[in-house]
């Protein structure tokens, strides 16, 4: 499987951006989708996640704010980022499971939140 993000960008605080994760190879075994982020000096950290079947999961720092979404027939998730806050700076990963378990991680995309 491979991930291809996009969407990143800078935008000031209060504002909104979209990201996609776009998937090819075996995609068609994926069940859970979801985004995880990185902040400078800080561990990775899960934001987000939605299964095949459409549960949803969230970091409770985004609740309310973000909103994960999948399209299973154009093997692609996007999360929508609302009421940016500078904390939101980080480069944000998409990442997939497959039914076999074995995970997959996609190239980062770079969100700056100015404040």
């Amino acid at each position: 499987v491979q991930l291809q993000a996009s969407g990143g960008g800078l935008v000031q605080a209060g504002g909104s951006l979209r990201l996609t994760c776009a998937a090819s190879g075996s995609a068609s075994r994926i069940d859970a989708m979801g985004w995880s982020r990185q902040a400078p000096g800080r561990q990775r950290e899960f934001v987000a996640r939605i299964t095949s079947e459409g549960i949803l999961l969230y970091v409770d720092s985004v609740k309310g704010r973000f909103t994960i979404s999948r399209d299973n027939a154009k093997n692609t998730v996007h999360l929508q980022m609302n009421s940016l806050k500078a904390e939101d700076t980080a480069v944000y990963y998409c990442n997939a499971v497959i039914d076999s378990g074995a995970g997959y991680w996609g190239q980062g995309t770079l969100v700056t939140v100015s404040s």
